[in-house]
C-alpha cells in the first residue's frame, strides 16, 4: 500500500516511522511512505504558502494553488490514490475508517494543513476530510501520523499476529476485555480464577461479558451505535 503525505514539515515522519511495527512493514515493502514538501509548491522567489484572510482575522491561512500543485504531482506518480484532508472539521476517525482505508487501492493521499487554516476551496479537491478529535493541535503531521499508524498495522502482512485484530479495542465496536498475565497475584490484586482454569469457552464468554461490561461503563456511546 502506498501512503503520500503532503506537508510542509516531511522531516516530521521520519523518526516515528524508522521503527516499530510501521517501521518494519516499510523495510519489507509492505508499506511504501512518501512525503512531498508543499514548500516546494510555493509561490515566488519565497515560496510562499499562506496569505493573510480576505475579511481580516488573526493567523495566515494556506494559499490553494501550492496544495492543488503538490496533488496534482502526486496524483502524476500514483493515479487513484484516496485524498484525505486532515481538517478540524472533518469526519472522526475511528477503527471503521480505518479499515475502509486499507481497502482504497493504490493508497492514500493525506494533506497536512497547518496556519489559521486551509483555503476553503481546497476542500473540493480531496475525497474525504478527517478530524483525530475535537481539540486543537498546530497542524495535520499528528494526526496524519495517528491515521498511518491505525491504517499501517490492518495491512495484511504487517500484524505478527493478524488474529489479534479481531480481540482490540474497537475490533468489534467494544472496547476489549481486561488482560492479565504473570504473577497470578500482584500487590494483593488476584488474576480472575476463571482465566486460570483453562476452560476456553468459559473464557471467551467471560470476556464477552466484560467487554460489553467496560464499555458500558467507559464508553456507553458506543453501545448506543451498535444499537439497531
Amino acid at each position: 500500500m502506498e501512503i503520500h503525505v503532503i506537508t510542509l514539515f516531511p522531516e516530521m515522519f521520519e523518526s516515528p516511522f524508522r521503527t516499530g511495527m510501521i517501521g518494519r512493514a516499510i523495510e519489507q515493502g509492505l508499506i511504501v511512505l512518501k512525503t512531498h514538501p508543499l514548500r516546494e509548491f510555493g509561490l515566488g522567489n519565497y515560496r510562499q504558502v499562506d496569505d493573510a484572510p480576505y475579511g481580516g482575522g488573526s493567523g495566515m491561512v494556506m494559499r490553494p494553488e501550492p496544495i492543488a500543485d503538490a496533488i496534482d504531482t502526486v496524483n502524476a506518480q500514483c493515479p487513484g490514490l484516496w485524498r484525505v484532508l486532515m481538517t478540524p472539521q472533518g469526519e472522526v476517525f475511528d477503527q471503521a475508517i480505518a479499515r475502509e482505508f486499507v481497502g482504497h487501492a493504490p493508497g492514500l493521499m493525506i494533506i497536512a494543513g497547518r496556519y489559521e487554516g486551509i483555503d476553503e476551496r481546497v476542500r473540493a479537491l480531496v475525497d474525504q476530510e478527517i478530524s483525530i478529535g475535537d481539540y486543537v493541535l498546530s497542524g495535520g503531521e499528528l494526526p496524519a501520523m495517528v491515521v498511518i499508524e491505525a491504517v499501517g498495522r490492518l495491512i495484511p502482512g504487517v500484524l505478527g499476529n493478524p488474529e489479534s485484530l479481531d480481540e482490540e479495542s474497537f475490533a468489534a465496536g467494544l472496547l476489549e476485555y481486561p488482560q492479565y498475565t504473570r504473577p497470578d497475584e500482584f500487590r494483593g490484586m488476584r488474576v480472575p480464577d476463571i482465566l486460570l482454569g483453562g476452560d476456553h469457552g468459559k473464557i471467551r464468554e467471560w470476556r464477552a461479558a466484560e467487554s460489553r461490561r467496560r464499555t458500558a461503563r467507559r464508553r456507553p456511546d458506543l453501545l448506543e451505535r451498535r444499537r439497531p
